[in-house]
């Protein structure tokens, strides 16, 4: 194999583990939200960054990025929270064609009950992944990532 190839292999590799430890990280939590608090790992994600906001609200477009969705997967999740009363719209008072999606009381109070056992569903499966060779290295690495401000 010449270098060039050997550079796409090792990218490839890389790749390929980081969707492994990706996959093993979202089956444990999806097993745990659901089985706790019948949440799925993309739901508690919404609530979390909904929780961690200033003012706990966020256009469509914001939380499509935190939970790395299309837009209209965005919408339907949206819809499904806001049917469950754990989310809510409300119209931007500065743009009145903005809308935000707000956590309500009761999305709050699901989000504290639920962010124990998420906590405790990553903690044990990166320790189960730092057992797996090929996923210790990286699981290394998430120990050895900063800490955010106030996190």
């Amino acid at each position: 194999m010449g270098s060039v190839d050997d550079a796409v292999e090792i990218r490839a590799h890389g790749r390929r583990t980081l969707a492994a430890l990706h996959g093993t990280l979202e089956t444990t939590l999806e097993k745990a939200l659901q089985a706790e608090h019948g949440l799925s790992v993309v739901e508690y994600t919404t609530l979390d960054a909904l929780g961690r906001q200033d003012g706990r609200h966020m256009r469509t477009q914001q939380l499509a990025r935190a939970t790395e969705l299309s837009g209209s997967a965005t919408t339907r999740l949206v819809n499904r929270l806001d049917d469950r009363q754990l989310l809510t719209r409300v119209l931007c008072k500065d743009d009145r064609r903005g809308i935000y999606t707000e956590l309500t009381g009761s999305g709050r109070a699901l989000l504290e009950k639920a962010r124990p056992t998420y906590d405790e569903a990553l903690e044990k499966a990166l320790a189960e992944a730092e057992q797996v060779p090929e996923l210790t290295p990286l699981v290394a690495a998430l120990h050895n990532l900063p800490q955010r401000p106030g996190g």
